[in-house]
């Protein structure tokens, strides 16, 4: 495959020509991208998903005919008739419930951004990457907002964990790395090492990557409400 030789094919789907059109020019920089096609709703990107199989798709949520869910619906429905294909969808808005609904069936090769992570050339490409090897990858401020939504349904997912295990489990929800944990409770990286480890087997999640075992604990934590 093209990703194995550095470069990934992607397919960008986009309704707004402007988004879509200076989306593909700053796309068109990336040594590390390139952009096989561009569609305009979710008929286009699977047909083109389909003829391309593509190493990545990067698209909008809101999308013609109903602008609600389709990139959504497009990014499961990938996942499940193409695994080899990664997706991060993006959102104008931080919605919640978007990242609960993408995230429903496992977090293995999906991201969710915001658009504006589009300026950051860099970042959204590490997402890429990161979906291509089928990981995960989920935009901080969507984790910020998860953290502050309420609709929880209580902490039965956490309660055979330490206090230490969930103050971990805080940390990580932040977007922090494992050195940052350190710093930030006064532990070394070793014991940072060992209380995730503990997270992740209580969690029952030994089985997925360490990035998808990161983005599902986070998310178990933020739904039994954080």
């Amino acid at each position: 495959m093209a990703a194995d030789r550095g470069v990934l094919r992607v397919v960008f789907a986009e309704d707004n020509y402007l988004v879509r059109r200076g989306t593909a020019a700053l796309l068109a920089e990336v040594p590390e991208v390139e952009l096989v096609r561009l569609a305009e709703e979710p008929q286009g990107l699977m047909a083109a998903v389909e003829e391309l199989e593509p190493d990545a798709v990067l698209t909008d949520i809101r999308m013609p005919p109903t602008h609600s869910t389709e990139g959504i619906d497009a990014a499961r429905r990938i996942r499940a008739e193409h695994p080899g294909t990664g997706v991060v969808v993006l959102s104008q808005y931080v919605e919640p419930q978007y990242a609960r609904d993408l995230f429903a069936d496992g977090v293995g090769g999906l991201g969710y951004l915001l658009k504006e992570r589009i300026r950051d050339v860099d970042e959204l490409v590490r997402a890429l990457q990161e979906v291509c090897r089928g990981g995960s990858a989920l935009d901080p401020k969507v984790v910020e907002a998860l953290m502050a939504d309420r609709s929880a349904r209580g902490p039965s997912a956490l309660t055979g964990l330490t206090g230490r295990e969930v103050e971990v489990l805080r940390q990580m929800a932040t977007g922090r790395g494992n050195s940052a944990i350190a710093r930030s409770m006064y532990l070394s990286e070793r014991a940072v090492e060992k209380h995730i480890s503990a997270v992740f087997s209580k969690l029952g999640l030994a089985a997925e990557s360490d990035m998808n075992r990161r983005v599902v604990a986070v998310l178990t934590f933020l739904e039994a409400g954080g």
